[in-house]
Order: C-alpha cells, then structure tokens, then sequence
C-alpha cells in the first residue's frame, strides 16, 4: 500500500475514533466533568478549607494539575483499550491487516484517537476549574509538554492491554488494579515531601508522581522533583511503549487467531 493510502487508512482510523467517543459524548466526555468536580467540591472545598497552604498555594489551586492529569491519563487509556479491543472482538482488524494496512500506522490511528479523547477531557477540566479557583500558566512548554507526552504513553498502553486482553474482563484488569492506585498515589492530593522519608523514596517509583509532578510544575513553577528528568523519563516510556507494541504487532500476538 502506497504513502497515498496509508494516509488515508490513517485519517479514517482517527475520524472513527472521534465520531466513536465524541457520539457517545454523555459516557465519554460528562462522567470526567462530574467526578472532578466532586473532587474540586469535596477535597478543594469542604477539606481544602481546612488545609493550609501548599508551597505557597491554596489547596484548592494545587489539586488542579493532578486531577487535570487523571482525566487526561484514564481517558486515554480507556479509550484505546476499550475500542482496539472491540476491533479485534469483531475482526475489523482482521480486515485492516487484509487491506495492507501497516501496523505503524493501525497503532498511530488508535493512539491518536485515545490522546484526542484524553487531551479534549483534560481541556474540559481544566474550563471546569475556573469556576473554583483562578490560576495562570506558569510555564506553557511544560504544560504542553507534559499534558502531550501522557496522553500518548498511556494511549499506547492501552493499546498494549488490548493486544494482551483475550476477553471483555481483561480490559478493566489493568485499569482497576494498576492505573488507579497508582494515580490516587501520585502526588494528585498531596506533596510528597510532607511523607516520611521512607514513603518518599517508595513514592519515587510510582511513575505517574513524575507526570503530575511536571505538569504541576507547568501550572505553578513549583515542584517535588526535576522536571526536566520527568520529560525526559516520559519520552523514554514512549518510545519503548512504542517499540513493543509493534514488535507484538509483527509477530501477531492478539491479532491472529
């Protein structure tokens, strides 16, 4: 297949993407909007108020990256996993490989079509927040960067879950018992230097502390651990997140049966 038709294999992947979740906006896109504001309600406001203040910021002002962060890292994931899953369920996949359809660009199309989703999530908090607290971008690269960077690693593992996945229970596995203690864990709530030492080294493992960490530091300039090391790790994960699904995808794991 051509560069000509690859394009357009591409552009239709992602076009399908979109009418997907952007069709079924009230289960894609509302239920983030009312659970982050729930959290901007019950920490921001009832136990915020109680709080005082973190590195020089209300409470209220310094959970808003990190639940920004959730919304951008569960959308894009579910995204993925959920529809490749559902792809390979009823062989589209199947179909696309007949048509020649290469892999790079059948993992491009998803994991676009995941960022997408989790990024317009991410946006739409982040309108949603302005009516709790005001706030300016201390660092626009690093917000971009960081906002970007997380919706494309974990778009790709989602895809890699799905490929993984043998049947409908295995797609929520990773998501419930993986992805979501590690986000409640990663600095969304809290400052890790107000754990003792021992949990901050602990912390120091969870990788999404360094995503909501840098992304926080986009927001406020403010932050627990090196930013730049954070991009870079995330840039990392990307890539090797990237080699591995196609190594999975030429050899046919979860594609063939």
């Amino acid at each position: 297949m051509n560069f000509q038709r690859q394009k357009i294999a591409l552009e239709t992947i992602v076009r399908k993407e979109v009418g997907r979740f952007t069709r079924i906006w009230a289960q894609t896109l509302l239920p983030p909007l009312i659970n982050q504001s729930l959290y901007f309600i019950i920490f921001g406001g009832f136990i915020g108020s109680q709080i005082s203040e973190i590195k020089g910021i209300s409470y209220m002002s310094y959970i808003i990256p990190g639940l920004i962060m959730m919304g951008i890292i569960s959308n894009s994931f579910a995204n993925v996993v959920s529809s490749f899953f559902s792809s390979k369920f009823m062989h589209n996949v199947e179909e696309m490989i007949v048509a020649s359809v290469s892999n790079e660009v059948i993992l491009l199309g998803y994991t676009f079509g995941g960022m997408l989703r989790g990024l317009l999530v991410g946006l739409l908090i982040l309108g949603m927040s302005l009516f709790f607290v005001p706030f300016t971008i201390a660092h626009p690269l690093y917000f971009v960067a960081f906002a970007v960077l997380t919706a494309l690693l974990f778009a790709l593992a989602g895809f890699l879950n799905a490929l993984f996945a043998k049947k409908f229970d295995d797609i929520s596995i990773f998501q419930t018992f993986i992805l979501t203690p590690l986000t409640y864990f990663g600095g969304v709530f809290y400052s890790i230097d107000h754990l003792p030492p021992f949990w901050q080294t602990i912390s120091k493992f969870n990788p999404i502390l360094y995503m909501v960490d840098g992304f926080r530091y986009g927001f406020y300039g403010i932050n627990d651990l090196n930013p730049a090391f954070g991009l870079l790790f995330l840039l990392l994960c990307c890539i090797v997140l990237t080699l591995l699904n196609l190594h999975m995808m030429k050899k046919g794991y979860g594609l063939k049966t």
